[in-house]
């Protein structure tokens, strides 16, 4: 009877210690939080040095803000881009990162106290170099260049890809943008919901060239061995893009959420992120980056509008997309 109370009083005890495990949830995209994702990885480092228990919870995220609101559950939102934070920053969900962001390694100055960039990279064009001998050097160049060469683009209203080829479309032609979708729209094998699909056409020789960014080209040489997808590089210039980490004030753990926002700018974080979100480090030294970076061709000219910009420009220059592809 004795050996049988003890056993249940140190489950008790055991259960009790448990529950008071503080647990930070984290709002994430589908693609971070997957097995091949930098999700895990980020997770089981986070938790060895917060004794706590991360949980996320995956999805689209400013959907599901503006659907909660106050009555959100999250204590971080990773994920975000600078495409979407102006209606994110209306929310009054967010609160300063608290971060020292003078050392980031972005192509552009980052002045941002409430949304703190984990990542970034370039919107690109992905081709085959064993297929593709002729690549355009300009933006110019490839919308009036053959129709034959047929590429595989996502949808602006649903891809954060999409709507970055959108907007580096915008900065390169301007008001004239709409011209430059038409020329584009017979070019278009397809226009997929999202990046994987566009990317697995690609991938399958399906489509010569794919939307997708100018790291894509590393994962095939790192993990492949494969040196055969490349960037077309534009002398106009290629759009920028990265993700962001905000801080939610209505969280019920303010300091683990503070020192989960300390450990997105460590090395340890920063390190997990060229190779498991195949994308540049916010801050992480080039010469700390995978080797197969370091072979990526890279543009001259950086675009980028910030989210005030894009928010003027994004329903008229999707108005004028969806006028040039319906004819």
């Amino acid at each position: 009877m004795k050996t049988a109370f003890l056993s249940v009083g140190l489950i008790t005890l055991a259960g009790a210690a448990y529950a008071e495990t503080p647990e930070l949830t984290i709002y994430a995209p589908d693609y971070f939080t997957s097995e091949w994702g930098p999700g895990p990885k980020i997770e089981a480092a986070f938790e060895a040095q917060c004794d706590c228990d991360v949980k996320y919870l995956a999805g689209d995220l400013l959907p599901r803000l503006l659907l909660e609101g106050e009555r959100t559950k999250a204590d971080i939102v990773i994920g975000l881009n600078t495409d979407v934070t102006k209606k994110a920053r209306e929310t009054g969900l967010f609160v300063p990162h608290g971060q020292d962001t003078s050392a980031l390694t972005l192509p552009i100055a980052w002045e941002d106290e409430v949304f703190l960039p984990f990542n970034w990279g370039h919107t690109a064009f992905v081709y085959d170099n064993t297929r593709l001998t002729d690549v355009p050097a300009s933006f110019d160049a490839f919308l009036n260049g053959s129709d034959d060469v047929k590429v595989v683009l996502q949808d602006p209203r649903s891809s954060i890809s999409g709507l970055a080829l959108m907007l580096w479309m915008r900065a390169v032609y301007g008001d004239e943008v709409e011209q430059a979708f038409e020329k584009l729209a017979p070019k278009v094998l397809t226009v997929t919901g999202g990046w994987s699909e566009s990317y697995g056409m690609f991938t399958s020789g399906e489509a010569d060239m794919v939307l997708s960014y100018t790291t894509s080209p590393a994962y095939h040489i790192i993990a492949e061995d494969d040196r055969t997808k490349s960037a077309a590089i534009f002398e106009e210039g290629h759009y920028f893009m990265t993700e962001l980490v905000g801080r939610v004030g209505s969280s019920d753990q303010p300091e683990l959420a503070a020192q989960f926002m300390d450990f997105v700018l460590s090395e340890t974080f920063q390190g997990m992120i060229a190779t498991a979100n195949w994308s540049f480090p916010a801050k992480l030294e080039r010469d700390k980056l995978p080797d197969g970076f370091k072979e990526l061709a890279l543009p001259d000219t950086v675009l980028f509008y910030n989210e005030d910009e894009a928010a003027a420009l994004r329903d008229d220059t999707l108005d004028a997309w969806l006028r040039a592809f319906s004819k």
